[in-house]
């Protein structure tokens, strides 16, 4: 996106002219960070370990940031997708091929860029490898409205993780991966970001940017939905698990079919049910094929339609949230803005700094998280003061407004959008 972010003091709302809508700005400088803190590990948040808020604090922050973090940055990538391509109404015409052809130019570059930083060997699960795809996934949709997108978004959080179970069932154990992503499969099914899940989280973003974010009532059913949708996805989830004794037959499935769960002693039951309960809060992209009960999880990077669900409603609520906080306070988070605004430097300036560093995840210390954040808010801050777009950012959009205007210019006589022959 090429619009500006306001100086502080300017309100956040989109104007007449489409500028930037900062709330989404500081969402992904969320979403970002979140990231940061899953990359580092639970040992490198410090504000909330220690002798004041105990560890289970940095774990519950952990938690909640893990799966979480991921989705909401792929939900923001379809919001911006909407922008691109016309906002309430989608762009036709020249329009659209420029529109199109700066999308392409992203998801290439963005593959590009994800091989790149996977090669430094930090360890981190790179999403922009499969950014890059779903930014391909998504260019048949772009000339959908929001009712059309919201039900494909559905139909994906439904169809998906059933059609993944079904043909990882029949394909076996996947190899070991090399890297963040081994291939089409991985892309699709296997990978640390699968396909069948998380262009539920493009196309439910790409549904929310065709409405209008700036109307109240958008604005409020947007929260509404969201709530709905976190009940849903983890309250039915729960539901399902505990009172209606799925953790037991995922017990089963792991101990053996033979084995009647009924009639093991309860405190053996109890220690077998707390170790699948920890198996599912380390899952990687998808759930085992052992036992269709695994669909009814709902934890980070199951890809199930119950993650995806509360994934969504989350993604929403902190959406809502932040450009409600933008509105009120657009000068205190213009740091927050700035990072969010140039999220892709930011995003590879981190990967880079932990692989130079030889950070690990064995090896965390606290505070590394904060220290990270904050260095992230200081430089973008100061990039954004005084130099503009992020350099990636302004990198990748030069790309795409080169291919953009080879395409208009490849195009008919007249074919330049306004009904004229360009000029001489």
């Amino acid at each position: 996106m090429s619009q500006q972010i306001p100086r502080p003091g300017v309100h956040s709302s989109p104007d007449a002219r489409g500028g930037r809508i900062v709330g989404i700005d500081v969402a992904r400088a969320l979403a970002v960070f979140g990231m940061f803190a899953v990359h580092l590990g639970v040992g490198s948040i410090g504000v909330f370990g220690g002798d004041a808020f105990g560890e289970s604090a940095s774990e519950t922050l952990h938690q909640l940031a893990r799966g979480r973090s991921s989705a909401l940055f792929a939900f923001l990538a379809g919001v911006s997708l909407a922008l691109m391509t016309g906002r309430t109404r989608p762009a036709d015409g020249m329009d659209l091929q420029r529109a199109r052809a700066r999308i392409l130019v992203r998801a290439l570059v963005l593959a590009l860029l994800g091989v790149l930083l996977d090669l430094t060997g930090a360890p981190v699960a790179v999403i922009l490898t499969y950014y890059g795809g779903f930014f391909l996934l998504a260019l048949p949709l772009v000339r959908l409205r929001a009712p059309a997108l919201g039900a494909v978004a559905a139909a994906v959080a439904v169809a998906g993780p059933a059609a993944s179970y079904a043909i990882r069932d029949l394909m076996g154990e996947p190899a070991p991966r090399a890297g963040s992503i081994g291939g089409i499969g991985d892309f699709l099914l296997t990978g640390y970001y699968p396909a069948a899940a998380f262009m539920a989280f493009v196309v439910a973003g790409m549904a929310v940017g065709r409405l209008d974010l700036a109307a109240p009532r958008v604005r409020a059913a947007l929260a509404a939905g969201g709530a709905g949708l976190v009940l849903l996805g983890y309250g039915g989830s729960r539901l399902l698990l505990y009172p209606l004794g799925g953790i037991d037959r995922l017990v089963g499935a792991r101990v053996g079919s033979e084995v009647d769960v009924s009639s093991v002693d309860p405190a053996l039951l109890g220690s077998l049910r707390a170790d699948v309960a920890a198996e599912l809060n380390d899952l990687h992209g998808q759930v085992p094929t052992d036992t269709l009960w695994y669909l009814a999880v709902a934890t980070p990077h199951s890809g199930t339609g119950f993650e995806i669900a509360g994934a969504v409603g989350t993604a929403l609520l902190v959406l809502v949230a932040c450009m409600a906080a933008a509105d009120i306070a657009a000068a205190p988070l213009y740091p927050l803005a700035a990072a969010g605004s140039m999220a892709l430097t930011v995003y590879a300036g981190h990967i880079l700094v932990i692989a130079a560093l030889g950070y690990s995840l064995t090896g965390a210390a606290p505070f590394r998280v904060e220290a990270f954040v904050a260095g992230a808010l200081v430089a973008a801050t100061l990039w954004r003061m005084f130099l503009g777009r992020g350099p990636l950012e302004r990198a990748l959009g030069a790309a795409g407004d080169a291919v953009a205007e080879l395409t208009v210019a490849a195009g008919p006589p007249g074919a330049d959008g306004t009904g004229r022959r360009p000029g001489g």
